[in-house]
């Protein structure tokens, strides 16, 4: 069934107007940002087998652009659209955290640091540098590849603390693997991190280990 077989109330545009966006299913708001289906696919099948793919909407906003390519008939100008939306919300997470103490808002930090690496295939070392009442400066990722403490530079870290002019910081890093159980050697990267911006003044608030399958604060399992 097409959208044009649906009754006028029913259609998803016609019934957001009428009784807002709350009312619509996820296939259906995800259907109104594709606009149109593909060759033999409705608008509203292709936005289900999306869903269905990526498991629901927040598998999909996680979604990497890259990996859309692997719905059939996808073109870049949908595929575009989807990594449109996926910007729109981490820049929307992050003015959030710019306004107000992160720690207002722990589950804000969660998705922010979610969205921004757990579908990345290689390791990435992200640091939110925080100003003095512990809002969001900018989020920089400055380390990839194979995190240990070879590899991750401290007096990287601590020059550009410096340089933001910033009072504490939150660590974050994710695992490809999918699980997010810090290692030892995660540990003793952050104990080195945390000694050397100590030397600054600079705290250590927390640091975050993302994975596909959730995020783990050290702070809440006592490591820092």
């Amino acid at each position: 069934m097409t959208i044009k077989d649906l009754p006028h109330a029913a259609r998803p545009r016609e019934k957001l107007l009428a009784q807002g966006p709350a009312a619509l299913a996820d296939a259906e708001l995800l259907a109104l940002l594709l606009r149109t289906g593909i060759r033999g696919v409705g608008v509203l099948q292709l936005a289900q087998r999306l869903l269905e793919e990526f498991g629901g909407l927040h598998g999909l906003l996680k979604t990497a652009p890259e990996d859309l390519k692997r719905i059939k008939g996808l073109g870049p100008a949908k595929r575009s659209e989807v990594a449109a939306v996926l910007e729109l919300a981490r820049r929307s997470l992050a003015q959030e955290l710019r306004t107000g103490p992160v720690f207002n808002a722990p589950e804000r930090v969660h998705e922010f640091l979610r969205l921004h690496l757990a579908t990345r295939d290689v390791e990435v070392f992200a640091v939110l540098f925080l100003d003095a009442q512990h809002r969001l400066i900018v989020l920089e990722e400055m380390f990839r590849g194979t995190l240990t403490q070879t590899s991750v530079y401290p007096r990287e870290v601590v020059r550009r603390a410096l340089a933001l002019g910033a009072a504490a910081v939150i660590l974050a890093h994710n695992h490809p693997s999918g699980t997010a159980e810090p290692s030892r050697a995660d540990e003793f990267l952050t104990q080195s991190l945390k000694s050397a911006l100590a030397l600054v003044d600079v705290r250590v608030l927390d640091h975050f280990v993302v994975a596909a399958a959730g995020v783990v604060s050290f702070a809440q399992r006592g490591l820092l």
